[in-house]
């Protein structure tokens, strides 16, 4: 028999508490999978955020908990239009709008004149017209899911819209949203004379990240945001997320390895005869603590495959949330899987140490003569 079929056949033996362990361990990697893709995805959001429109940067309130709650105002966003070193801007309000069973749908609110500024995929129908007040482009999503076409009425907040144009979007967000006159927006989101942020493009050959710092020296209430790695300065949640998620990892690894220990100290304890017999028959004290180990690694990367597989399947489960589903699609990137591996490997070795160390003392004697 081969070594590392002797380390699987150990651990059949004691089926019930090799699953319970593995079933323990497991819990931990499934949340580290699930948290891990799901702040990919709202980091992958933020980074379509950043670069809709085809705009070299956004500009918002500095210092706001939550983009959301990001307050420009429009004497704010002349400024910056006016400058010698800008392009041009779009200023663009972001309200939480109730339609149909969702009470989340994202609502856009922008002047019908910078949407002919804007590089859009429109599918059917039209812009919103200069003036109007009664009328929404829908996300291709959003248009399915509310089953609503051109021509026909959705109803945001209470109030109905005609439906003029539908778009297909490179955004989960704004392809589960809406883009309806900044105006009308404003009134219902209680927010006068205010945009949520503006998009801003520089002028061609000027780097943009200098105009950003320009814009901060000249703005000192605003955060001028080019990469995904700026943006706490305007929102704190990606921040608040990536502790958290460390946090849960050194959780999982913490009581995965409480786990793991009890586990092998009652295995080892159990097989005290067993391990004297093997040292008398010439297994070296190296060879013992490998097997130990090796016992240990074994349940620590089943428990990864299962709780990777059940990460995934919660994290796709989350979508059917309206607030998840309409803001972001979990990222399923390598780093993820490789801090679940990351996990369950130092699980594995933290809650092998002491059962290696107590097999380790025993002597062939001593172990022989233990009942």
């Amino acid at each position: 028999m081969s070594f590392l079929g002797f380390i699987l056949k150990t651990l059949v033996r004691q089926k019930v508490r090799t699953w319970l362990t593995v079933l323990g361990i497991s819990i931990g990697i499934t949340t580290v999978v699930a948290l891990g893709s799901v702040v990919g995805g709202l980091k992958e959001t933020s980074a379509q955020l950043l670069r809709a429109y085809d705009s070299d940067f956004i500009v918002a309130q500095k210092g706001a908990s939550d983009l959301s709650f990001s307050a420009v105002t429009e004497e704010e966003w002349a400024a910056v239009d006016a400058r010698d070193d800008v392009e041009r801007t779009v200023g663009a309000l972001l309200h939480v709008a109730r339609a149909g069973g969702n009470p989340y749908f994202v609502t856009v609110g922008v002047r019908a004149e910078d949407l002919a500024k804007i590089d859009l995929n429109i599918r059917d129908g039209r812009l919103i017209a200069p003036g109007a007040t009664d009328e929404v482009m829908l996300g291709v999503r959003a248009a399915d899911k509310l089953n609503a076409g051109v021509g026909e009425t959705v109803e945001l907040d209470r109030r109905t819209y005609t439906v003029v144009g539908i778009m297909k979007a490179d955004s989960v967000w704004e392809d589960s949203g809406a883009f309806a006159p900044l105006a009308t927006v404003q009134e219902h989101a209680k927010k006068p004379n205010v945009v949520t942020m503006i998009y801003v493009k520089v002028k061609p050959g000027l780097d943009r990240h200098e105009v950003a710092d320009a814009i901060e020296d000249d703005n000192p209430l605003l955060s001028a945001v080019a990469d995904v790695d700026e943006y706490s300065e305007v929102d704190q949640g990606i921040v608040i997320m990536d502790a958290l998620n460390i946090a849960i990892s050194a959780l999982a690894v913490g009581i995965g390895a409480i786990g793991v220990m009890n586990t092998m100290v009652m295995s080892v304890f159990e097989r005290t005869r067993e391990i004297g017999i093997l040292r008398a028959v010439g297994w070296s004290g190296n060879r013992i603590l490998r097997m130990i180990i090796g016992e240990s690694l074994a349940l620590c990367l089943i428990a990864a495959a299962v709780g990777t597989a059940l990460g995934v399947a919660a994290s796709r489960a989350v979508l059917y949330i309206p607030a998840v589903g309409s803001l972001l699609e979990p990222a399923y990137t390598l780093d993820v899987f490789v801090r679940a591996l990351f996990v369950a490997v130092v699980v594995a070795l933290v809650g092998a140490v002491y059962p290696a160390l107590r097999a380790l003392r025993l002597t062939p004697m001593e172990a022989l003569r233990h009942e």
